[in-house]
Order: C-alpha cells, then structure tokens, then sequence
C-alpha cells in the first residue's frame, strides 16, 4: 500500500502542475495562439508542461519526503471526493467534445464556437475545474504526503485564476449570450434547478 501511495503522489506531483500551466499558456494569450493555429500552439505549451513534469519527478525525492502514513478516515474522505469528481466528469463529458476538452476553439481559427449551456453546464458554469479540484482533493486524501496537500491548497487559487481567465476569453468570443449565462448559473455550487430560460433540451 505504501508504495501504491508513493507512486500515487509522483504522478499527481508530475502530471497536475504540468497540465495546469497549459491553460496559462493558452487562456491569456487566445488570440496570439489562434493565429499560430493549433499545432505549433499544442508543440509550445506540451514542450513548457513537459519541462515543468520533468523538474518536478527530478527533485521527487526531497517532494516526497515527508508522508503521514494510510488511515481510513482520510481514505474515506478521498472516496467522497472522487465520487463527487467522477459524477462531475461523466455528466461534463456528455456536453463535451474532445476538441473541446482540449481546447481546440480557443486555438484555432475558424471552428464553430458553442456556448455549452446545457446539462450539467445549465447548473454550474465550471464542472471541468470541480471535477479537477474533487480528484486532486481525493487524491491528496488518499496518498497523505505533505507535498500532495500542499498541491491540493494551491490547486484552488490556481484554478480560480484559471477561470478567470477563461471567462474573459468566452466573453471576448461569446459576448453577450456569455454575460447573460454567467449572470444565471454559479461558477463552483452547481444549482439543483436551471436557470429559467433553460428549455427541455437543456435539462
């Protein structure tokens, strides 16, 4: 179980930091990256996100060098978080694409641009980022590792920021359609009702 943990804790030391700086990379330059189109985009940004896993797995040891040992309470803890995570994901990726998901309108000139305003998007405008937040949580529950809490603590500014971001690249895009979605439905506490436009389609 301990070495489950350990290997637990390198992958999410490795692969979060790594892939959240992507959306750094792209959200706030959108229309520089646009003009480049998506290939030469994903090379810069994939090329940044591999130099930062990277340096993370090559100091890992000093990272990892303090751990709190398994217990169930926290292990239970980290059940509740995934379930939560897992419930976001599958109801986000019924709205989603994969080009979507990996961020291929922000990039690329001339794809068709869709507000998602249905389903899980009609009751809570970032479930991507909830969902991103429930597994990190989860995964810091679980492992126990001094540097994966401090990973979970500093996810939550940096995906504020994150989304931040995002939304002034979907008002640039969107306009008003976007200003008026983000005035009916929350950010992060999804609403157990849509918002009143939202016709039986979207449900």
């Amino acid at each position: 179980m301990d070495a489950v943990r350990y290997y637990i804790a390198l992958l999410m030391l490795v692969v979060f930091p790594a892939g959240m700086s992507m959306w750094f990379l792209i959200h706030p330059l959108a229309g520089f990256w646009r003009r480049r189109g998506p290939v030469l985009t994903y090379l810069a940004v994939l090329a940044v996100a591999f130099l930062i896993g990277f340096t993370a797995f090559r100091f890992r040891e000093p990272l990892l060098s303090v751990e709190f040992g398994f217990g169930w309470p926290q292990a239970i803890i980290a059940i509740a978080f995934f379930a939560g995570g897992i419930a976001l994901e599958v109801n986000y990726r019924r709205q989603i694409t994969i080009g979507t998901l990996l961020g291929l309108p922000e990039v690329s000139e001339g794809r068709p641009n869709v507000l998602l305003n249905r389903g899980i998007y009609a009751r809570v405008r970032h479930p991507r980022y909830l969902g991103l937040l429930c597994e990190i949580s989860g995964s810091a529950f679980l492992v126990n590792y001094l540097a994966t809490c401090i990973l979970a603590i500093a996810t939550i500014p940096v995906l504020y920021l994150t989304v931040l971001l995002e939304e002034r690249e979907l008002l640039q895009r969107f306009g008003d359609e976007y200003l008026e979605y983000s005035q009916q439905v929350p950010r992060f506490i999804p609403r157990f009702t849509p918002p009143p436009h939202s016709s039986p389609s979207d449900r």
